[in-house]
Formats: C-alpha cells, structure tokens, sequence
C-alpha cells in the first residue's frame, strides 16, 4: 500500500491532533505551539489513498532555522506501518532534529531509531499525592499583578513566589515557583507547590510541572509536595 505525506495548514490536522491528545491523556507541554503562527509546519499522511494520521515539525520561535520534529500520529487500524509512514515523513519535511515528550510512544521510538545525541531536556511530573505541609507563620497572598502569580510572605516578607500557566492542553495547569536564596531548605517551596496545587484543582484543573534534570533541589521540592515524574523531554540530531 502506497504512503503519501503532504504538507497542509494546521486546521487541517485538528481533528487528528484531538486523537493524538485523547491517547496521551497528560500534559503536553508543546501542544500550544501550532497556535502560534509560522512556527509548524504539519503534513498529512495518508496509506492507499486514506487519511491516516499527520506529523508535525516546529520551524518558528527558538526551533528558527531548524526543522524539528515534535509530533507524530498514525491511527491505530494503520500502526502497522509506523516506521514506514515516518521514514516517507522523513523524505519529504527534511527535518534536522527531533524533541520528544517520552509519554508519546510513537515517537519516542522514532527518535531512538533515526535520531542521535539524544538528551533530556526537562523532566515532567504528574500530580500523584495530596500532601498536608505546614509552615507556621507563612502566609499565603494573590500578588495583584498581571501575571497573577502568588507570594508566601514569612515575618511580613515576600521569600518565595510561584504561579500556574494554563496555556498547555486544558485542563492542565503547569506549576513554576522560586525561594529567596536565604529561605531555601526549610519547607517554604513545598508548601507553596502544594497551595498552588491545591488553587490549580478548585479551579477546575489538574495540577503538572516541571524542570531541568540537574535541578536536583527542584525535583525534590516537587516530590515532597506530591508530585511524580512521568516523562523526560527528549532532543536529538538527525
């Protein structure tokens, strides 16, 4: 059976890209990319004449002057030919590198065959456990600012502050924060990841984070305020 990949605008994969999340079923942390303008490029692939899934690089923003590829979707009826559907992609976008979220299996094995000088990126964490920190005297404050981000305040001074970015894939909500270097290590980053999960799911969301693999003091902070690594991001050379 003959495979085809042509590129296509991005309306074009919605309804693709909607499988492609639904079988997920996490955050993406690259999903809001292809609602940024000029900075994908998708194709369409199709086997003997149907449509069968689509593959997407990133040619914008901080991949210029690259062609990464960052998505790839088959249909399960066309699994079967996977390797055959991306190696015809291959042929026709011309990529340069590939970045992955290791939760997408499809091209998670796709970087490990063609890619090369892989590396991980980010580490991404899920919302497993429901922690009950306490930090006597912390208090904590909506920062009325734009960015709406939130402070833990300790003898009337601000020593950590952190937020939630809710542009990912609904209903994700991606949880970043900071302590004053003189505050660190006494439980003040925890607690304030755990307020700010708890803030994330009374408003409807599910709480995800994330951070740099050698970012040991952050992954700790994370884990001991209930989250769990779920997935590394991925890059490699092709």
């Amino acid at each position: 059976m003959s495979i085809e990949v042509k590129p296509v605008t991005v309306n074009d994969i919605g309804a693709w890209r909607k499988l492609h999340r639904e079988e997920m079923n996490c955050q993406i942390v690259r999903d809001n990319m292809h609602a940024r303008s000029g900075w994908t490029q998708p194709y369409r692939i199709t086997v003997a004449g149907e449509d069968a899934g689509y593959a997407s690089i990133l040619v914008g923003g901080p991949w210029l002057c690259t062609r990464t590829v960052f998505e790839y979707y088959l249909a399960p009826s066309h699994r079967s030919r996977v390797f055959d559907g991306f190696e015809r992609f291959l042929g026709a976008s011309h990529p340069t590198a590939m970045t992955v979220q290791t939760n997408d299996t499809l091209l998670t094995v796709m970087l490990h065959l063609w890619a090369r000088d892989i590396k991980s990126e980010k580490i991404v964490f899920a919302d497993q456990l429901t922690t009950n920190h306490s930090l006597e005297g912390a208090v904590l404050a909506r920062c009325d600012d734009p960015e709406g981000y939130w402070t833990v305040e300790m003898e009337n001074t601000a020593v950590a502050k952190g937020g939630i970015l809710y542009h990912y894939n609904p209903p994700y909500g991606d949880i970043y924060m900071e302590v004053a270097e003189a505050w660190r290590r006494r439980g003040v980053g925890s607690f304030l990841v755990q307020e700010l999960k708890r803030i994330c799911r009374e408003g409807g969301h599910i709480p995800c984070a994330r951070c740099d693999p050698d970012n040991t003091a952050s992954r700790k902070t994370l884990q001991k305020a209930g989250f769990v690594p779920c997935a590394h991001i991925l890059s490699g050379t092709l």
